[in-house]
């Protein structure tokens, strides 16, 4: 009896002290405010850490300068210092920032960690972020805005091709879509080297932006499917079984031409499960890096089935040698039909900065001697998200017209 009381008591214990934990984690919160967006669009920064020496902030809005690395080198970074004030509270002001949406990280004694105070937070490959947006300009379409809302649904489906029974693809429907019968047309967006089928929905805010435009009358209600692109992958890390490993940039069967043989596999079930306009001129593609290095072969491998092409910091020229050579083979040839009944809009964008800018100029004077018409945009800037919204903002204005 006395063996059994003791355990009882010992299970209420434990009890007691789980819930103070829980209710610590939910009520026992930090006041500090961070970020703060100040009304001159500057935006404070805080974290509290009063055992330590040197507190900085890491991020996409800060000028980029020269830093000295242990080893007595410098690299090029994009780092500020934040200042110790009372109690322990480090403090860091940026300077007015124009509208985007924007991601950074602390570094307190050399340990990169998010800001504790900031809920709000995107993961790149391996890398997770703090975010912020800043309003009043381009990051207005980044953000959820008091207008018809759209609906974003994990679908699974099978990839006989792949040899697969289950992947994984993010699917848009706009507003009004569950409510009528009438047919949409699709845009296939692709993400780059180490994203999956979350990465243009959370990184790309594809959704708030498709809900904007198409309430402001500026883009045509559309679907929007967002494909896992790695072909060894079923679905994001952690998301397929067994796959709660550390993300990586580089995976099997990247860019060797088995996405672009079972690309139909994605076509089949969408047009079969959802309302599609089942013709060229209901169809566009689009993509960033890998996504755009896909995009261009897809649509030269299949010629009769996109109207609409984007290429957004093409990974051209990146493919991989293997038993798919046919895909990347007599491109010359590919795009010579391709054209003799030319896409509506064959779009190209970049930054002055991409690593790829060279490898684009030269696909575009391949284009030019040919006379194939295309829209070229050059931004400022490199191969970075900032891009890749502002090319699917300008891209899906111009679809379906």
């Amino acid at each position: 009896m006395k063996k059994l009381i003791t355990f009882t008591t010992l299970c209420v214990a434990c009890l007691l002290e789980n819930t103070a934990f829980s209710q610590q984690a939910l009520w026992n919160n930090s006041d500090i405010i961070s970020p703060q967006i100040n009304d001159d669009n500057t935006v404070t920064f805080r974290i509290q850490a009063p055992k330590a020496s040197k507190v900085e902030i890491q991020g996409d809005f800060i000028l980029p300068h020269k830093a000295e690395t242990p080893d007595g080198t410098f690299n090029v970074a994009r780092t500020a210092e934040l200042k110790e004030g009372k109690d322990g509270i480090w403090e860091y002001t940026s300077d007015k920032l124009p509208s985007e949406l924007y991601s950074y990280s602390f570094i307190v004694n050399g340990q990169k960690m998010n800001d504790p105070n900031n809920v709000y937070q995107v993961r790149d490959v391996a890398s997770i972020s703090s975010i912020f947006l800043i309003d009043n300009g381009v990051a207005d379409n980044y953000m959820v805005q008091d207008v018809p809302h759209g609906n974003l649904s994990k679908i699974w489906y099978a990839s006989p091709t792949l040899g697969m029974r289950q992947r994984r693809m993010t699917v848009y429907t706009p507003a009004g879509y569950d409510t009528g019968n009438k047919k949409y047309p699709v845009l296939y967006l692709l993400h780059g080297a180490g994203g999956d089928e979350n990465s243009w929905s959370e990184l790309g805010r594809a959704a708030q932006i498709l809900d904007n435009l198409i309430a402001q009358g500026k883009a045509k209600p559309m679907i929007v499917v967002m494909p896992n692109g790695n072909a060894s992958q079923q679905a994001a890390p952690g998301i397929a079984p067994n796959s709660m490993v550390k993300p990586v940039l580089m995976l099997p069967k990247m860019m060797e031409g088995s996405i672009e043989k079972a690309f139909p596999d994605v076509m089949k079930y969408v047009e079969k499960h959802y309302r599609t306009l089942k013709n060229k001129g209901g169809r566009a593609i689009c993509g960033l890096s890998m996504g755009g290095f896909q995009s261009l072969y897809i649509s030269a491998r299949y010629p009769d089935k996109f109207d609409y092409v984007g290429l957004f910091s093409a990974a051209i020229n990146k493919q991989s040698k293997g038993e798919n050579d046919d895909v990347y083979d007599n491109l010359d040839t590919k795009l010579a039909t391709q054209f003799k009944n030319a896409p509506k809009l064959y779009w190209i964008g970049i930054g002055k900065d991409d690593f790829l800018y060279k490898d684009n100029a030269s696909f575009r004077k391949k284009l030019d001697e040919k006379e194939y018409p295309y829209t070229y945009m050059e931004t400022e800037g490199g191969h970075i998200w900032r891009n890749w919204r502002t090319y699917l903002t300008t891209f899906t204005q111009k679809l379906f017209k």
